[in-house]
């Protein structure tokens, strides 16, 4: 690995941890140097998703203030988000390069209509709550989980809309969960990834220090930028990768 692309991992995970502190979707900047690094596609995502694995779990500590003792129901989902997680990762340990290569772009599509439209989703199902619907609504979050566990980018908005679906109410305990949630699938997949032998870790730990201080950046600035003009940063990121893929 040479030093400039060490620089660029390491910038590019301290721009992830920066915009996972705040708005998510740190991977979609990650992921496509890993692939320009020279490793294989499924290690490129695997050592992408551990690079920012911490991103959720510090979402947990600093939402518990505002959540209190609010964690009702939580068992069963994060119950199925193990299962959807392990399912995931060992999904993409199955796929291989070829096939994930050509996946690339349709995920990173996914991901970014997820950040754009994700939010307005849980809001028209926070008025449908599945409630009177368990099996329907507990099987959109398994497939969410899976979504996570194979790829990840824009779990939490998808997982913002599985629990409104579930009928979670209450803004800050939907919050919290959804970082329960997301940090059990991602350790989970983690987890796989690393006995697999999917992560290129010369990279990793690069990248994963870049995050670690983007991380720490990011909260300092969480009051000072807001989330919506860095989602939609995001938005225009995903797009753009989207389109370069597609084309190459």
């Amino acid at each position: 690995m040479t030093l400039t692309m060490a620089a660029l991992l390491l910038g590019a995970g301290t721009l992830a941890g920066i915009v996972n502190a705040i708005a998510g979707g740190g991977i979609l900047f990650v992921l496509p140097v890993m692939l320009a690094s020279g490793i294989g596609p499924v290690s490129a995502a695997a050592s992408a998703a551990v690079a920012v694995v911490p991103a959720h779990a510090i979402a947990i500590v600093a939402a518990r203030p505002a959540v209190g003792e609010r964690r009702m129901g939580i068992a069963r989902s994060a119950v199925i988000a193990a299962a959807g997680g392990i399912a995931g990762a060992l999904l993409l340990l199955a796929t291989g390069d070829r096939i994930f290569r050509s996946l690339v772009p349709f995920l990173i599509l996914l991901a970014t209509l997820a950040f754009a439209f994700g939010p307005r989703l849980a809001v028209a199902l926070r008025q449908h709550g599945g409630r009177e619907r368990p099996v329907a609504a507990g099987a959109f979050e398994f497939v969410v989980a899976l979504y996570g566990g194979y790829f990840g980018a824009g779990l939490g908005v998808l997982m913002m809309a599985a629990l409104a679906l579930l009928g979670v109410d209450d803004l800050r305990q939907a919050n919290w969960m959804k970082n329960v949630l997301a940090t059990i699938i991602s350790a989970v997949a983690v987890a796989i990834y690393i006995a697999g032998g999917a992560v290129a870790w010369s990279q990793t730990v690069v990248a994963l220090a870049g995050a670690l201080a983007g991380g720490y950046i990011g909260a300092r600035l969480v009051v000072a930028v807001p989330a919506e003009w860095l989602k939609r940063g995001v938005v225009a990121v995903g797009v753009a990768l989207s389109v370069y893929y597609f084309l190459n």
